[in-house]
């Protein structure tokens, strides 16, 4: 029987970078035409191992620079004007879009508003802990003080 290695995760089969045993016809007639796969020979199994330790260096190397990431975000705090009345209500409120411009502006991170926590709008003046994923698995409090503009 053949070995192939998967280019993409096959259900049936397994997860991408796997080397998995398959017949001939499966092979030739399936998983070739649709490039799920590639047939397993010495040069290509070296090719597909450096893929995998590449991949998962990249891997780590994001999940490093996540947490480099969330460590400065831990020390921001973050001032955002908004116009108020005289007691304390905002006239409009503080998004998570507010949020994600304030820490882009502050430290130049890049993240995804649906990352930032926020039950609710931030509707009063004061001081606010935000939740902030800045990964998968890494996250921070950003100290968020409103400010009556």
């Amino acid at each position: 029987m053949p070995q192939a290695i998967l280019l993409e995760d096959v259900e049936s089969l397994g997860e991408k970078g796997a080397i998995v045993d398959v017949s001939n016809g499966y092979l030739r007639n399936y998983l070739l035409p649709r490039k799920l796969a590639e047939a397993a020979t010495r040069g290509s199994i070296e090719a597909a191992a450096k893929r995998r330790e590449a991949a998962e260096r990249a891997a780590r190397e994001a999940v490093d620079r996540a947490r480099e990431n969330a460590e400065l975000l831990g020390k921001t705090v973050l001032t955002i004007p908004q116009q108020a009345g005289d007691d304390g209500r905002l006239f409009g409120s503080v998004t998570t879009q507010d949020i994600v411009d304030a820490i882009r502006e502050a430290r130049g991170i890049h993240i995804d508003k649906r990352k930032v926590q926020l039950d609710e709008p931030i509707k009063t003046v004061g001081t606010h802990m935000v939740a902030v994923e800045v990964a998968d698995g890494v996250s921070a409090t950003v100290k968020t003080m409103v400010v009556a503009a």
